[in-house]
């Protein structure tokens, strides 16, 4: 189901805050991990295959107790490492649940929330839902790589929830990252901006083109390639600018400005339903929730904002 526009009112680029210090070199020292586990104060996150789970209350606490994890059915083999707080050096744990939301939604001392909806709320602090990014995309790893990808066979988790291995043929398996491209495209003069419309969107939304970087393409060829395929734009010179985590499932976004080399739109595939160039006056109607026609731009939760607001205020 579509968001309403009401439901994508300007928050803060999201998933940038992570402060977890990893410990990244005590993953494999389980002696170390568990006395963090036991510790009384150690949270750990919890998730299903779409929802985070969180205790029921007025006040959104990010985890919950070992105990209260393996009451809910967590297995303690399947616990993921994410790191100690900076401030108070609380260790923080993450794990999927083995039920579905509809059997969990049932219970009264639990509450089920998106990550996405708890970015557009502005919910919890820049560093829980940075945090909550690092464990949702690795939650969702171990829920896709249960098995061998060589032999089929089941893999174990291993080094603190940071590698997969195989018993059967030996084979080692670590999360990933996938890297896309999302780029702001200016006419030559600079003056016009490119706007696309997936169909995926709520109603009305214009932003920016993106697509997954492809194996052997460098940054600025997947950009050009990625514009050239949606909407027939050829483009020059491409500058990266900012990049950010995007746990859906788990990308990381590379925020680029090109320059085209061509004008004339033409959307062959099913990728935009529409393409636009968009002077400033009209992405200024966008932003400001006037447009003639009910056009938006993304919320400031994702870095199209950033880009799109950049430009229009003569940052970028």
């Amino acid at each position: 189901m579509r968001a309403t526009a009401a439901e994508l009112q300007p928050m803060e680029m999201s998933f940038l805050g992570n402060t977890l210090d990893r410990r990244s070199t005590k993953r494999g020292d389980k002696a170390y991990l568990d006395g963090l586990l036991h510790k009384p104060d150690t949270e750990i996150v919890l998730s299903t295959a779409r929802t985070l789970v969180f205790q029921a209350g007025a006040t959104l606490t990010l985890g919950h107790t070992l105990d209260s994890a393996k009451a809910l059915g967590a297995d303690p083999a399947e616990l993921v490492f994410l790191g100690l707080r900076q401030a108070t050096g609380k260790a923080l744990f993450s794990t999927t649940l083995p039920q579905d939301d509809e059997e969990l939604a049932e219970r009264d001392d639990l509450q089920l929330i998106d990550l996405r909806t708890l970015a557009l709320q502005n919910a919890l602090p820049p560093e829980d839902m940075g945090a909550l990014a690092q464990a949702r995309a690795l939650i969702h790893w171990h829920r896709s790589h249960r098995h061998c990808s060589r032999c089929g066979e089941k893999t174990l988790m291993a080094e603190a929830g940071y590698r997969r291995d195989c018993p059967s043929c030996e084979g080692t398996h670590f999360p990933r990252t996938d890297p896309c491209v999302i780029m702001l495209i200016t006419d030559a003069s600079g003056e016009k901006a490119l706007l696309g419309r997936p169909a995926r969107l709520p109603e009305g939304i214009y932003t920016t083109l993106a697509g997954f970087m492809e194996p052997g393409e460098t940054i600025e060829q997947a950009v050009r390639r990625e514009t050239l395929e949606e909407s027939g734009i050829q483009v020059g010179d491409v500058r990266l600018i900012s990049n950010q985590p995007w746990p859906f499932p788990a990308n990381l976004m590379l925020g680029c400005i090109g320059t085209a080399t061509s004008f004339d739109i033409e959307i062959e595939d099913d990728e935009l339903e529409a393409c636009k160039w968009c002077d400033r006056d009209e992405v200024r109607q966008m932003v400001a929730h006037t447009h003639p026609e009910g056009h938006l731009i993304p919320p400031s939760i994702s870095i199209a904002y950033e880009l799109i607001t950049g430009w229009l205020e003569g940052r970028l």
